[in-house]
């Protein structure tokens, strides 16, 4: 079984270069972390990090798929996920998040794991509505029927007042604005 510990990065004792790391992730990475949203899954993270004096560059190219519970039929079914992520570091006086894609750490800290930054990518580029392929197409037909066509012109429907007159009375700016179609 997979720990935290194995998407540590040793950041302490790397040269100002760029070097490349590959994770894998299963089932047993989605059971470090409390949630039922992913049932599982196998992906494969390349991570290229980029160090120099000042910064941090880890670039994620996350592939694969993960397994997911149909909102409609509530069967499990193989979602395909392909995320890439920029995540910059810089160091500071505390660890913190600055950004969502800006984290500051400490010039002592000697190791940076990844596992929640993996897992928060992964979850992000899912769609909220989880559907399986199956309803994806009748999904697309049903929001193409359910188009909303508004015009803000007069559709010949009369609910008993008469505003015909209202174009008379405008404001003189707002007839300039008439003239811009």
């Amino acid at each position: 079984m997979k720990k935290l510990r194995d998407y540590e990065i040793g950041i302490a004792k790397l040269s100002n270069k760029k070097h490349a790391y590959e994770f894998e992730m299963d089932d047993s990475f989605f059971a470090l972390f409390e949630q039922e949203i992913i049932l599982g899954g196998k992906l494969l993270a390349k991570v290229e990090l980029d160090k120099n004096e000042s910064l941090l560059t880890l670039h994620f190219d996350i592939k694969g798929h993960v397994r997911l519970t149909c909102d409609r039929s509530l069967e499990e079914f193989d979602q395909p996920v392909d995320v890439e992520e920029t995540l910059r570091i810089k160091y500071g006086p505390e660890n913190m998040e600055l950004d969502e894609d800006l984290w500051q750490i400490t010039p002592e800290t000697q190791t940076l794991n990844i596992a929640q930054h993996l897992y928060d990518y992964i979850g992000l580029s899912l769609p909220m509505k989880k559907l399986h392929p199956r309803f994806v197409e009748e999904q697309d037909e049903e929001d193409e029927q359910d188009i909303l066509i508004y015009s803000s012109k007069n559709s010949g429907v009369s609910d008993g007042d008469d505003d015909s007159d209202d174009d008379e009375d405008i404001d003189p700016r707002w007839d300039a604005l008439k003239n811009l179609n």
